[in-house]
């Protein structure tokens, strides 16, 4: 086996690596693969890093939200009281050179297991959201799809007292809040059958991405000249599996992210360093 790139450190010169990857970029049609990582920086914590919410607490799981009523209840009214967080947090400046690098031809689909909505934001096309979207809404009696900012206006004409305080928003919009709390928060019916439940349009923990999903990311994978991930540890096989499957087709692998990484052993290139400084140069170097 290949050994591991060693981690690149700052220089006085600028980031070790960079030149590597700025090679790599500006030969095109890269695929970028994002995680978490790439929007610590607009505000939305991650799970695994510095500020990482999963050595916390354990996310909502889709057998908890299916099963059990009184935790589906809890996630409504935490979704609740996190979602504004969510819905205002704005591009970063990784965000935006990720979208200077597609715009300039370099950079073809984006595949993102963020949930946040951030790549579009900032203008980034041809992005497959890999876990779904919190802007969206999916009835699982009736299969109605529906945006989340109506379904906020509907909760809070429900709930006209309720407005605790939240210390912690977390990815998926899960805002921690004490138990004592949660009794008071209602929570309402599908508009299009007026049952439900309603669940956020997202792939919870312990849930299978859809396979046509999948299916779409290897294809796009196949077309790639290399794969770009961006702010993701890779430590859960939804993400993983594109760089094994990169290795098995000879397409070089990059990844950009701080600290150790699930697939540092496939990586031809490895950058270890702040993506909010990273990304804006790897454009201005490739010209975007």
């Amino acid at each position: 086996m290949t050994a591991a790139p060693s981690a690149v450190e700052s220089t006085q010169t600028g980031v070790a690596g960079l030149d590597d990857l700025a090679g790599l970029v500006a030969d095109g049609d890269v695929l970028v693969l994002s995680g978490a990582g790439l929007s610590t920086d607009s505000g939305i914590p991650d799970y695994r890093g510095a500020t990482g919410s999963l050595r916390r607490h354990t996310p909502m799981t889709w057998q908890t939200f299916r099963r059990d009523p009184r935790g589906r209840h809890r996630y409504w009214a935490r979704s609740y009281v996190g979602w504004p967080q969510i819905a205002a947090a704005r591009p970063n400046a990784g965000h935006s050179a990720v979208a200077r690098l597609q715009r300039a031809g370099l950079l073809g689909g984006v595949i993102t297991q963020n949930v946040d909505g951030l790549h579009q934001a900032a203008g980034a096309r041809d992005v497959v959201e890999l876990h779904g979207g919190l802007d969206r809404t999916v009835c699982l009696a009736c299969g109605d799809v529906a945006g989340r900012a109506p379904l906020h206006r509907r909760l809070r004409a429900a709930n006209p007292g309720f407005g605790p305080h939240a210390d912690e928003v977390n990815p998926d919009g899960d805002a921690e809040l004490p138990d004592d709390v949660l009794d008071g928060f209602v929570m309402v019916d599908c508009t299009a059958c007026g049952a439900g439940p309603l669940k956020p349009d997202v792939v919870f923990f312990g849930e299978t991405v859809p396979r046509d999903r999948v299916d779409t990311c290897f294809g796009m994978l196949e077309d790639a000249g290399s794969l770009l991930v961006l702010g993701s540890s890779l430590t859960v096989m939804s993400g993983y599996r594109f760089v094994l499957r990169a290795a098995e087709l000879g397409i070089p692998v990059a990844l950009v992210n701080l600290g150790p990484t699930r697939g540092d052993a496939k990586a031809d290139v490895r950058v270890d360093a702040p993506l909010g400084a990273v990304l804006p140069e790897l454009a201005r170097r490739c010209g975007a």
